[in-house]
C-alpha cells in the first residue's frame, strides 16, 4: 500500500523566472520560457500549480528575485500545498540555499530539472553515463552551498542523483568519477570514430537528424527506416542515438543518425556531456533540421537550434530546414525555398520530395557505372574502395569489371573506362 502510494505521488511546483535588465536573452525568463518550464515539469512527472514572474533591473545577490518576492513565491506555495519551487534561471549555491530558508521549500533550477528528466530517460549504457556525468559536472560547483538539497535521494523531481555518494563532503570522489566517466565516453568516442571511418571508406554520407525538442524527430525516422524507436509527444523522449541505412535512390544510400533534442537555455555541461553523440553533426554531411511548424515559438527555436548548429557542426555543412506537421498549419505560413521541405512524418506527407532533396544536397554528384579496367590500373581498383562505393567486383579476360558508385572527380578519371552508368 505504503508503495502505491509513493507510486501515485506526484510533485506539485510553483514556476518562478527573473526577468533582468542586465541578462541575455538564453540568462533571462520570459512568459513563454516559463510555459516551456511547465511542459518540462510535466514532462518529469510534476504539476505546475502556478507561476510567477519578476523583473528587476539586476538579480539580488543573496535571494536572486529579491526577499519581499521569495516571500510571496513561499505565501503562493503553502496556498496552493505545493512540494517546491523550479526556478527558470540558472541559481548559484548561495542562492538556492537562501531561497530554501525563505519559502521552507526544495528548490531547483531549470538544469536541475532537465537533468532529473534526461536521468528517467536515459536507456543505454551509453546513455546513462553521459547522464551521470552531466550530473557530477553540475554538482561539483555546487557542493558547498546545496546542504539539504544533496541528501535527497530518489525521493522525486531533481533527487535522481548518481548515487548514495557523500556529496558534501567528497569533493575528490567526485573528481574521480569524473575522469573515470570522462574516461568511458573517450572510448565511445573511439568506437564512433571507428564506425565513422568505415562509413568513410564505403563511401556512405552521414545524414544527422536535428531540430528542438518534441520537433518530430524520431517520428521522421520511423517513416523513413521503421527504426521503431518511441515517439511520443513529450520533451526529451530520445537521448540515445539511433542510426540506421537510408536508401535514399538506386544510386545513394546514407546512414540515418537521430540525436538529442535542443531546447533553449540547455545547460553547457550538458552539451559537454552528449558531446560523444553529438559528434555526428560534426561529421556529417548533411543536417535535417526538423521544424514545428505549429510551434507558437516556431522561430525562436529554430534559432536556437542554428545557433547550437552553428557550435556543433563542421562549418558549410548543407542544412535542409524540414518544417514538420504542415498539415496543422495553412500553407502560407511555411517559407518556400531550395532548402525547405514541407512534410508531416506522423501522416507520411512529403516523404518523397524530401528524399529528392536530400538526393540533390548529397547525391547529384554521385554517379552509379560500371567501368572495365586494364590489369594495368589495378591501383585504381585500390582507390576506388578507399574513395567510392564498390557494388560489385568481376575479373575477366579483358580487365577487372568493377560496379561502383563515385564522385564527380572519380567519375570524370573513369569516363573512358565507362561500359554503362546505370
Amino acid at each position: 500500500m505504503e508503495e502505491n502510494l509513493k507510486d501515485t505521488f506526484q510533485e506539485r511546483a510553483v514556476l518562478v523566472g527573473l526577468n533582468a535588465d542586465c541578462f541575455t536573452q538564453a540568462q533571462t525568463a520570459t512568459d513563454e520560457t516559463l510555459e516551456e518550464l511547465e511542459a518540462l515539469l510535466e514532462t518529469a512527472g510534476g504539476f505546475c500549480t502556478g507561476k510567477m514572474l519578476q523583473n528587476r533591473h539586476t538579480p539580488d545577490a543573496h535571494s536572486f528575485i529579491g526577499e519581499g518576492k521569495a516571500q510571496e513565491v513561499r505565501m503562493l506555495a503553502e496556498a496552493t500545498e505545493s512540494t517546491m519551487v523550479v526556478f527558470d534561471n540558472e541559481l548559484s549555491p548561495g542562492n538556492i540555499r537562501a531561497l530554501e530558508e525563505i519559502i521552507g521549500l526544495t528548490v531547483l533550477d531549470r538544469s536541475a530539472l532537465i537533468l532529473d528528466i534526461f536521468a528517467q530517460r536515459a536507456k543505454t549504457r551509453e546513455g546513462r553515463l553521459q547522464v551521470e556525468l552531466a550530473q557530477y559536472q553540475y554538482l561539483l560547483p555546487r557542493l558547498s552551498g546545496m546542504g539539504k538539497s544533496l541528501s535527497r535521494q530518489g525521493g522525486g523531481i531533481g533527487t535522481r542523483g548518481p548515487g548514495e555518494t557523500k556529496l558534501e563532503s567528497d569533493r575528490r570522489h567526485i573528481r574521480e568519477r569524473i575522469t573515470r566517466l570522462q574516461s568511458e565516453l573517450e572510448q565511445v568516442r573511439q568506437v564512433r570514430s571507428v564506425q565513422r571511418e568505415r562509413r568513410m571508406k564505403n563511401s556512405v554520407p552521414v545524414v544527422a537528424i536535428v531540430g528542438y525538442t518534441n520537433a518530430g524527430k524520431s517520428t521522421l525516422l520511423n517513416k523513413l527506416t521503421g527504426a521503431g524507436i518511441p515517439a511520443n509527444n513529450r520533451l526529451f523522449d530520445t537521448l540515445d542515438t539511433t542510426s540506421r541505412q537510408l536508401t535514399v535512390s538506386d544510386n545513394l544510400d546514407v546512414i540515418l543518425s537521430d540525436t538529442v533534442g535542443f531546447i533553449a537555455k540547455l545547460p553547457h555541461h550538458l552539451v559537454d556531456a552528449f558531446r560523444a553523440t553529438l559528434e555526428e553533426l560534426e561529421y556529417a554531411d548533411l543536417l535535417l533540421h526538423v521544424i514545428d511548424s505549429a510551434d507558437p515559438n516556431r522561430e525562436e527555436h529554430i534559432e536556437v537550434v542554428d545557433r547550437l548548429i552553428a557550435k556543433l557542426a563542421k562549418p558549410g555543412t548543407p542544412v535542409l530546414r524540414c518544417y514538420n506537421k504542415a498539415d496543422l498549419v495553412p500553407a502560407e505560413d511555411i517559407p518556400v525555398g531550395e532548402d525547405v521541405v514541407k512534410m508531416s512524418a506522423k501522416q507520411g506527407v512529403g516523404m518523397e520530395n524530401l528524399l529528392a532533396a536530400i538526393e540533390k544536397a548529397l547525391g547529384h554528384s554521385r554517379h552509379h557505372i560500371v567501368v572495365n579496367l586494364p590489369y594495368s590500373m589495378g591501383g585504381m581498383l585500390e582507390t576506388l574502395h578507399d574513395s567510392a562505393q564498390v557494388l560489385n567486383v568481376e575479373y575477366t579476360g579483358e580487365g577487372i569489371e568493377v560496379e561502383t558508385i563515385v564522385d564527380e572527380i572519380l567519375y570524370g578519371r573513369l569516363k573512358d573506362r565507362m561500359i554503362k552508368e546505370c
